[in-house]
């Protein structure tokens, strides 16, 4: 999508990503961060390594009067796995105390916006914001991706998951898709304050750090490991706080197409939105309004893309 096209349809939109949080001309008061950040340095748990098998053991050979019972073979220990460090706030606000943001936007030195060059497949991703803006769950869209076996990247926010924990499971342990961060209260990245679409951003660095490492640890004691990518709520960033984000090990997926408009598009432009992604785009839409067109808009238009030889895939395979 070019440049021009794609900010006209973030300005069509209105609230375009603002969907998934109150909509108010003034920022809302910052949030207190939920679950609170140790003050210590966290320790995220790599992915244990799979246990070798064991070969079964040979029976002994049987003795003149009775055979001898083989003694069993233990299993071979599991190396441990090495922990991955996390900046806490303390160190997150000393390092960038005198960082001044020299960008700010969407698409900001940090940001993916496409999937590497000589990936041709398809990311679809699908944000789900929570709290006052929709906590609700996409079920039709999630049933359209299942029944095409269409993989798909899932930004869950705390506030979300906390509202819909059976479905956090279930789609967790779902194969299809990969679990992103989508922040702890949906907030922009911003080291001075800055706000999108009428929604108040994080004001320094520490409050970057909160943002990003709350939702991180709430993912990681669920899921087993951390989440590999990000996304802040309004998709907005400045570069400092994108920096911020490294730090803590998160990649941050921008996109190339949105969809749906922050769930305001009918379903028939969310199918033309769809049909016009090109192949390596990177398309966000979102699965937490299941009255709006997203999901209709998306049962449409898959069969067609599937039929023109079209492949899907979720950021971390292509990004592998």
């Amino acid at each position: 999508m070019s440049l021009s096209r794609r900010t006209l349809l973030v300005a069509a939109a209105g609230s375009a990503l603002a969907a998934c949080a109150p909509t108010t001309s003034a920022a809302p008061p910052v949030p207190t961060v939920s679950p609170p950040v140790p003050t210590a340095t966290a320790e995220v748990p790599a992915p244990a390594a799979p246990t070798p098998e064991v070969p079964a053991p040979a029976p002994a050979p049987a003795a003149p009067e009775a055979p001898a019972a083989a003694a069993p073979v233990p299993a071979a220990p599991v190396p441990a796995a090495a922990p991955v460090a996390v900046p806490t706030r303390e160190v997150v606000a000393a390092r960038y105390a005198d960082a001044a943001p020299a960008a700010w936007g969407l698409d900001v030195p940090g940001v993916v916006t496409a999937l590497p060059r000589a990936v041709t497949a398809t990311a679809l991703t699908f944000d789900a914001c929570g709290g006052p803006g929709g906590s609700g769950y996409d079920a039709a869209l999630v049933d359209t991706l299942r029944a095409h076996g269409v993989p798909a990247t899932l930004f869950l926010n705390a506030r979300w998951i906390d509202a819909n924990p059976a479905t956090f499971e279930d789609l967790a342990a779902d194969p299809l898709f990969e679990i992103g961060n989508h922040g702890t209260t949906h907030r922009p990245l911003s080291v001075t304050g800055r706000s999108a679409y009428g929604i108040a951003g994080t004001r320094d660095p520490g409050e970057v750090h909160d943002e990003i490492a709350g939702n991180l640890a709430k993912l990681t004691s669920l899921l087993g490991h951390p989440p590999a990518f990000f996304r802040s709520g309004t998709a907005h960033y400045d570069d400092v706080a994108t920096r911020i984000a490294a730090d803590l090990g998160q990649r941050i997926a921008g996109f190339g197409t949105n969809a749906d408009g922050g769930a305001t598009l009918p379903a028939t432009q969310v199918h033309r939105e769809l049909l016009d992604s090109d192949p390596g785009a990177i398309v966000i839409a979102h699965m937490n309004h299941p009255a709006a067109g997203t999901a209709r808009g998306l049962a449409t238009a898959l069969p067609a893309l599937l039929a023109s030889g079209r492949t899907f895939t979720r950021l971390s395979d292509a990004f592998h």
